[in-house]
């Protein structure tokens, strides 16, 4: 069942995806999911996103939670790109690069939307040429289906000259509740390298095989025993907050917390994604009173790989007029006693 459970302003709702299984709670500002309501093997149920009481720290913060993220997700390098022998030069907002989307990415547009059944609800945006700096005129949906236990995304864009996408969702999980931090959190990644970063998050264009390192997460390993791990990159993230390239076509991510039994398993056409141990995260109030600090969860952000433009032979994140963005990427929860 889907219904609109509060108005926060005239455009503004959160609107309740529900069944026997989950209740996930988003809005049409910027797609954002603010909750995700699932039991435990003991039946009691947590909230396992973090997020905010006050609607405002969603309009005015900075750490994305929750958030769908674009046109493009993750950083591009000095903020500029070329495409078509076009210069294009966007906004610097994070350090001496671009990053997600700008000043007023997607994160903080207002969507409009439509309840489709009682199971999907289709978010649609058009972003104007020349947004943020991007070219074109991009016609951007996001489907939300929830499943079952499953939340189910889907991003389809299309633009009227060529452009650069790359959307991702920015949910910070915790499945203990927040009764916790996420070292004792079971992570699996289904990848065998890695994109290398600088001292500003940027990828370098190094790859780097996971064999031997603490980025090898092909067994589930919990996350606490590899972030203390010596190792440069994890010094320069501060943390984990690197591009992981899959070697699997789906079921390619699984978070797991055994003393909850709760499970997520993240499944993707994309092909990788920024791995995010909330590094960042400043104290900030949150939702239930609570405070947000760095480790207090971790993003899942399925991706192409970031700063494409600059790294990649034929950039993945270039979209060409008169083709589809067409992507899924869908989140089960479960409980396994």
């Amino acid at each position: 069942m889907i219904k609109v459970i509060e108005r926060v302003d005239d455009h503004i709702d959160l609107i309740s995806m529900k069944n026997d299984q989950l209740e996930v709670v988003v809005s049409n500002f910027g797609c954002t999911i603010i909750k995700v309501l699932m039991k435990d093997k003991d039946g009691n149920v947590d909230d396992v996103v973090l997020g905010y009481d006050n609607f405002k720290q969603y309009q005015t913060l900075d750490a994305y939670l929750g958030a769908l993220v674009g046109r493009i997700a993750n950083r591009i390098g000095k903020g500029e790109f070329t495409l078509n022998g076009v210069d294009y030069h966007l906004a610097i907002n994070n350090g001496p690069n671009h990053l997600h989307g700008g000043i007023k990415g997607f994160s903080y547009q207002i969507f409009d939307y439509e309840i489709k059944d009682e199971k999907t609800i289709e978010f649609h945006y058009l972003s104007k040429d020349g947004e943020e700096g991007y070219p074109g005129n991009l016609d951007f949906k996001a489907i939300y289906q929830l499943d079952g236990d499953t939340l189910k995304v889907r991003y389809l864009a299309t633009c009227d000259q060529d452009t650069i996408i790359n959307i991702t969702n920015h949910s910070y999980f915790n499945l203990s509740g927040k009764k916790e931090n996420i070292y004792n959190h079971l992570l699996t990644v289904k990848a065998d390298c890695f994109a290398c970063i600088d001292q500003d998050g940027l990828p370098t264009g190094m790859m780097r095989e996971v064999k031997d390192t603490p980025f090898d997460f092909n067994e589930a390993g919990y996350i606490g025993n590899h972030i203390v791990q010596e190792d440069e990159q994890l010094t320069l993230g501060k943390g984990f907050d690197h591009p992981f390239i899959f070697t699997a076509k789906e079921n390619q991510v699984i978070l797991q917390h055994p003393a909850t039994g709760r499970c997520l398993t993240v499944s993707t056409t994309l092909p990788g994604a920024q791995i995010y141990t909330a590094n960042y995260l400043d104290g900030r109030l949150g939702k239930y009173g609570q405070h947000y600090y760095e480790r207090d969860a971790v993003c899942i952000e399925t991706q192409n790989l970031p700063d494409a433009i600059h790294i990649e032979k034929n950039p993945s994140t270039i979209l060409r007029k008169g083709e589809t963005y067409d992507e899924m990427t869908s989140y089960r929860f479960e409980v396994k006693k």
